[in-house]
């Protein structure tokens, strides 16, 4: 069975589940959504990020710049909005669909199929994966501290007064935030499209009443005034290029949102209304240093008169707690994806909403990332500080995006290597310059998203590796299951009613629990069924494709169970889809067997000996297979065994 992949020139697909969506909510419906959960983290980068690229324009110093260098600032933040953003995923990346998805996971499932799954090139496509995931787990801790904590920020320029408030008040805010999730966004997912609706409006009115002020400032779509300033301004330029980019942190959601809205929803939403918005506030921002160059301190909320500046700090709080939430739960669903792809151990998934699949809650990851975000907090204290920690981990992710859309480009869509070099190579220089511009940021903060980067990346690896070397070892030693199933009906040993279904990772051979069950119990029931669930590289299965049958022996039977890597695995209510292709499931009449092996380290195993024991602690804080396959836990018995790795 082939898996189908939109080219870049064919219709646009979606995944199971979003057609309905679509359909039901209408175009314009999915362009607001996207407008409150796709552009929140872009959308309220105004608040800091052409106050950090002036501030490093004007060096160790804080000189006051010429009006030219601050057009070349505001000129390399719109570039770098147009080229970034929009061209590079707006309009390319974001036709690299995986049947309707996105995501830096769904561009290395896609790169995989197209260089072979078991190639060797394959194990590169996964290591890359690997690095984008962990990178974006820096960004989803630095996200909500910068964002939440600048927005607080407004009310010291509001009034002093509040200034040994801000982060006390911040804490509290991302305390309240974390501690929602768990009864999930489903309520108020709803009014984030409006809401960040108007917090575009809203940032774009003072920018065009200080742009008629000084029309000069129009003069920064001029690429020349960006290229000038870097050309004279050595490190210092590179310095201030890091700062820029935080100007488009929150571009790879464009492309991992794809599934939830749809390309044209998310194309239509940046262009119309995003883009423009924030060109107008940072030309806006830029006319004001020009005519006080003291406003630098917080150009953003200095836009506004004094008398609506308290109100615009609440909106823009509002706005970067909806950011915030859109990291948070972006961070669900790539541990999901990650879980179901083979890259970390089962971990606890709570479903949020009965009406979206997508809404869920993952304890373990929410309690990590508030620790996280509450450290950062506490470590830096102030959006400036934590801005030098940002970007370092989101260009990571870009660069590595385009080496695999580079893959898929070639290999898949079957462009020449020319025209695919042609294509993705400018974006990865410019992305390396970006990249090669906050690596001299690693000192003052950029050590953190680095740091957080390697611990996950370590952590996929070592379950990865370990993974791969358990199932190596344990299918040497196991029976194949069609030499059990002729042993068995030449002896049969004593039968007992009912069906036993036995899940396992390796279909060919009997499952542990089946041996150690006639070993013990010295019987068999009347049905017996194996089970094994694989991962597809397509975000979905549908219906008619999840059940795989085949007869083994008279009593015994193979059975497969296809998942998408973005579903949670649900063996009942797979099962009852065979009942469709002749098997007469019971729940009430059926066991299931499952293995629980304990793991110990062994002499020579293939890893270090720290990353064994890694591996095994891992494997140990795995969540239950009874609780992540969903079956009801009075069905289960579990067969333990001691296995060395």
């Amino acid at each position: 069975m082939t898996d189908s992949v939109s080219a870049p020139a064919g219709s646009e697909t979606s995944a199971a589940g979003s057609v309905d969506a679509r359909s039901s909510a209408g175009f314009w419906g999915l362009a607001l959504g996207s407008i409150g959960v796709v552009y929140g983290d872009i959308g309220t980068s105004p608040l800091y990020a052409l106050r950090e690229a002036v501030n490093a324009a004007a060096g160790p110093e804080h000189a006051d710049l010429p009006r030219e260098s601050v057009l070349g600032v505001v000129s390399l933040i719109l570039w770098a909005l147009f080229i970034i953003v929009t061209l590079k995923y707006v309009v390319i990346l974001l036709r690299a669909d995986n049947n309707g998805e996105g995501g830096t996971l769904t561009l290395m499932a896609l790169a995989a199929r197209a260089v072979g799954r078991f190639s060797k090139a394959a194990g590169v496509v996964a290591l890359l994966g690997i690095i984008s995931a962990a990178l974006f787990y820096g960004d989803a801790v630095i996200t909500p501290a910068l964002s939440v904590l600048s927005a607080v920020e407004g009310l010291d320029v509001a009034t002093p007064t509040f200034e040994p408030y801000v982060v006390p008040i911040t804490i509290v805010i991302l305390l309240l935030l974390f501690a929602l999730q768990s009864r999930g966004t489903a309520k108020v997912a709803a009014l984030f499209g409006p809401i960040m609706t108007i917090w575009f409006v809203a940032i774009a009115i003072p920018g065009l009443g200080w742009i008629a002020a000084d029309p000069e400032i129009l003069s920064a779509f001029n690429p020349f005034h960006g290229v000038h300033f870097l050309l004279h301004h050595g490190i210092i330029g590179l310095f201030t290029l890091g700062a820029v980019f935080l100007a488009v942190t929150g571009a790879e959601a464009l492309y991992a949102d794809l599934g939830h809205f749809g390309r044209g929803p998310i194309q239509l939403a940046w262009l119309g209304l995003v883009l423009p918005s924030l060109a107008l506030n940072y030309l806006g921002q830029g006319a004001l240093v020009f005519a006080d160059p003291t406003a630098v301190e917080n150009p953003f909320f200095l836009l506004y008169p004094e008398q609506v500046r308290i109100y615009m700090v609440i909106l823009a709080t509002i706005a970067t707690v909806i950011a915030s939430q859109a990291v948070i739960t972006g961070a669900y669903s790539l541990t999901s994806q990650a879980i179901q792809l083979g890259l970390l151990p089962r971990l606890e998934i709570r479903h949020t909403s009965a009406q979206q699949a997508g809404q869920i809650y993952m304890p373990r990851v929410n309690g990590l990332l508030l620790a996280g975000v509450l450290l950062l907090v506490a470590m830096f204290r102030s959006s400036s500080a934590l801005a030098s920690a940002y970007g370092i981990a989101v260009t990571g992710t870009m660069v590595v995006t385009c080496m695999m859309a580079f893959v898929v480009i070639w290999r898949m869509w079957h462009w020449s290597l020319a025209a695919a070099a042609a294509l993705i190579v400018p974006f990865l220089l410019i992305d390396l310059t970006f990249l090669s511009a906050n690596m001299l940021k690693v000192v003052q903060g950029g050590w953190v998203p680095l740091a957080l980067g390697c611990v996950v990346m370590l952590v996929m690896y070592t379950w990865r590796r370990g993974s791969r070397l358990l199932y190596e070892k344990t299918r040497r030693l196991e029976t194949p299951l069609e030499d059990l199933v002729r042993m068995l009906e030449r002896k049969p040993p004593a039968r007992v009613p009912g069906t036993a279904v036995f899940l396992t990772s390796d279909p060919k051979s009997a499952p542990t629990a089946l041996m150690h069950s006639l070993k013990h119990y010295k019987v068999l029931h009347e049905k017996n069924v194996i089970i094994s669930v694989e991962t597809t590289h397509t975000p979905r299965v549908a219906s008619d494709k999840r059940v795989r049958i085949e007869q083994v022996g008279s009593t015994f039977m193979r059975v497969n169970l296809r998942f998408g890597y973005m579903e949670t695995p649900n063996v009942p209510r797979a099962l009852a889809i065979a009942r469709k292709l002749g098997w007469q499931f019971d729940i009430m009449s059926t066991s299931f067997f499952l293995s629980r092996r304990a793991l110990r380290p062994a002499p020579h195993s293939g890893m270090p000996r720290w990353q064994d024991r890694l591996f095994i602690w891992l494997a140990r804080s795995a969540n239950d297979a009874t609780d992540y396959f969903q079956i009801p836990t009075d069905r289960v018995v579990e067969v333990g065994t001691q296995v060395t790795v």
